[in-house]
């Protein structure tokens, strides 16, 4: 793995700057779509950002979940995103030479689907095996939502947005930093 990170000082203030307002919007848009239940772009963006920025996705990533914790406070479900998302970054990042479509879709929606059993971890812990299954059983017709979701905006949306941030990076000046083909 090689560390490309910024070489000049207004570089690494422009990349600072970016990894910022990407994490601000996950979470804004997040919000806009707080009227649909478990259909969010948070899955699409982090997979992106793994993809685009490996390693320094999980700033935005971590900036996202601090803004969730700020406006809904700290509760069981806080806990879950602190390894929820880095397991999904972690997924999308060894798979970052995937090029099918639907390759994308199908983990943005095994992801949605498995959400619900990856935070059913933390209720294991708080009341034990029987709790934890059932917390996590009452949420399947959720997780099924949110697997639909995800699938339908990483099949319509992921291949041209990587596009898009690859092309802005370059632009910016930005496009060396990040582990390429590592």
């Amino acid at each position: 793995m090689v560390n490309n990170s910024p070489k000049n000082g207004r570089q690494k203030t422009l990349f600072m700057v970016l990894l910022s307002q990407l994490g601000v919007l996950m979470f804004v848009l997040k919000m806009v779509m707080a009227g649909l239940p478990n259909i969010e772009p948070t899955s699409l963006l982090v997979m992106l950002y793994a993809v685009t920025l490996g390693p320094w996705a999980l700033a935005p990533i971590y900036i996202y979940v601090l803004l969730e914790w700020a406006i809904w406070g700290l509760n069981i479900w806080s806990v879950c995103y602190i390894y929820v998302w880095a397991i999904f970054w972690l997924a999308a990042w060894l798979l970052r030479k995937m090029e099918s479509r639907l390759g994308w879709a199908v983990l943005c929606a095994v992801f949605g689907l498995m959400f619900g059993a990856l935070c059913a971890i933390v209720y294991f812990f708080i009341g034990g095996w029987t709790y934890a299954v059932t917390w996590w059983v009452s949420g399947i017709p959720f997780d099924a939502i949110h697997c639909a979701g995800n699938f339908v905006m990483a099949l319509v949306l992921f291949t041209p947005l990587r596009r898009l941030m690859e092309k802005l990076l370059k632009k910016a000046g930005l496009s060396e930093i990040r582990f390429i083909n590592a």
